[in-house]
């Protein structure tokens, strides 16, 4: 053999290599880092189907593995949700209540506790059953957001470009993200923000003109030369005018941390002062002080003397308004948001602990928490991720809307997959100057006209005319509103496995996601326990 023809041969093999490195191909491509991922593709792999996860993010199981232990099952007086749980999701709150000793699960069901867990005891119940079944999780390996990082033919998604040149081919793909950048970049109507409530008749969607709930409690003025308008706006005060009640905007509920702390000394590591630290990004909560007004604090409600720390307050780490650039941004912009999070918050627990202007009682009391050691071991014990409350929005040609919700509601719905078993719940948008005060804008939560109510299928498929082997359970096609009542994490798990079954029919027969039979997809879904269908006296 020539030499020349030795080093032409030694080159093409060479790159064969290269290039079957840089392809990630299976049956199934599932994208996103939720807990939605991990159930659908447990489902496609017990099926027998070739399936792979592409994260963006460095661990696997979004926010249920990132603070979000409190779990909201049981967790209101007026009801009882536990009852529309099955399937591998039931499964996980089981593994739960076995790790802390509850053997009985059945008769401890009711409690709240039953369902609640520490960050790290979810994650290793997600890595187990990952590794167990020898699922491919490809982490840290982000979709290039750009138009044509999404080859298509036929109507169908061929592959997809990752932003470091890997090509992720797939039969069928999921996009089972936060943000739904799959669905966008593959050229499926998305939305973010809020409707006008004239586009579907709803009354709780779009500018909300009198916020009563979760608003401020006390007379907060908002100049930083108090009294005059013309010396501008304190920090996390926006510049807005209020605007017509009822139209809408592309504003989204607020992000926060969930944060894991502790008074458990041995556990411990008190907040420090962050390196940037800006005083005066806290003004804000030493006028609610002297106004008389009384802050939140930390209190247990995970196990092990630790806290599931949300933030739905008047005045607390919720960042009202402060994250409208995060779906459609990119992942610079993103970081910077994620960033400046992290900052305030850290910042935030330091000065209610620290400061001499903060009143000595409100000192004392934050000054015995900190973060933990033994979760979020490599972020200094702060989440890795923001709770992602909003992002993308599919809009396909069946909508969940307000009305869905409404106890008062006559829709029938004929392909449910999974039962949503919340109130209305989102978060306000933005902090503006109203009547010359703080005032909180866009909070809705519960009311006496709402009831559980069946997801349908249909909200999971794009439009036929835009793909056909798409499938979402996290970025579902509903209002803003409805999107309230749907967004927990135990809701986007039971779906997770509804899509991974969906998925696994659709390759069977070789048809379209929109032409699943639903009546095989029934068949499926009741082997799995999946809970379709409530009784009236279940609520």
């Amino acid at each position: 053999m020539g030499l020349k023809l030795y080093l032409i041969l030694i080159y093409i093999l060479l790159s064969s290599c290269q290039k079957s490195d840089q392809i990630i191909e299976s049956e199934v491509c599932i994208y996103g880092n939720s807990s939605a991922s991990i159930l659908a593709a447990i489902q496609l792999k017990k099926r027998g189907r070739e399936v792979v996860i592409v994260s963006p993010d460095k661990y696997m199981g979004g926010m249920t593995i990132e603070g979000l232990g409190g779990s909201d099952i049981n967790n209101h007086a007026g009801f009882k949700n536990d009852a529309v749980i099955g399937g591998l999701t039931l499964a996980f709150y089981k593994e739960v209540a076995r790790h802390y000793g509850i053997t009985n699960f059945d008769s401890a069901r009711a409690r709240t506790g039953t369902w609640r867990f520490e960050p790290h005891v979810a994650k290793g119940i997600f890595d187990r059953w990952l590794a167990e079944l020898e699922i491919p999780v490809y982490t840290e390996t982000r979709l290039r957001l750009s138009p044509d990082a999404v080859k298509k033919e036929n109507g169908k998604i061929v592959s997809f470009e990752t932003l470091k040149g890997k090509t992720v081919r797939a039969a069928l793909f999921i996009d089972a993200s936060y943000e739904g950048d799959l669905l966008h970049y593959a050229g499926v109507s998305t939305i973010v923000g809020r409707e006008p409530n004239s586009l579907y008749g709803e009354t709780k969607n779009g500018i909300r003109e009198n916020n009563t709930y979760r608003n401020f409690e006390v007379k907060v003025d908002p100049y930083i030369e108090p009294g005059n308008p013309e010396s501008g706006l304190i920090h996390t005060i926006q510049d807005e005018a209020l605007g017509e009640a009822g139209t809408g905007d592309r504003r989204i509920q607020a992000y926060c941390f969930r944060a894991c702390l502790t008074k458990e000394a041995a556990n411990r590591v008190p907040f420090i002062r962050p390196e940037n630290y800006n005083r005066d990004w806290y003004e804000i909560y030493l006028r609610y002080l002297d106004a008389g007004g009384t802050l939140y604090q930390p209190s247990y409600s995970i196990p092990n003397n630790k806290t599931d720390l949300g933030a739905w307050h008047d005045l607390s780490h919720n960042l009202y308004g402060m994250n409208h650039e995060y779906p459609e941004g990119d992942y610079k912009k993103r970081q910077e948001i994620y960033q400046y999070h992290l900052d305030f918050t850290r910042g935030l627990f330091w000065f209610l602990a620290n400061d001499p202007e903060v009143p000595a009682e409100v000192r004392q009391e934050w000054r015995q928490w900190g973060t933990t050691k033994d979760e979020f071991t490599d972020n200094e014990g702060w989440p890795r991720m923001l709770y992602i409350r909003d992002g993308r929005r599919m809009q396909s040609d069946y909508v969940i809307t307000e009305h869905h919700t409404r106890k008062d509601s006559t829709i029938l719905i004929e392909d449910p997959v999974a039962i949503a078993f919340w109130p209305p719940d989102v978060h306000h948008v933005r902090r503006i100057v109203k009547n010359g005060q703080a005032y909180n804008e866009g909070f809705v939560f519960g009311g006496e006209n709402w009831k559980p109510f069946p997801i349908s299928y249909q909200s999971l498929v794009p439009r036929k005319s835009e793909c056909t082997n798409l499938l979402t359970p996290t970025c579902l096609s509903s209002s803003h509103i409805a999107y309230g009542a749907i967004r927990l994490e135990w809701t986007f798990m039971l779906l997770g496995e509804a899509v991974g079954m969906a998925a696994d029919l659709c390759l069977e027969k070789n048809i379209a996601v929109q032409d699943l039979p639903y009546a095989d997809l029934k068949i499926k879904l009741e082997e799995n326990r999946q809970i379709i269908e409530m009784q009236p006296n279940q609520y």
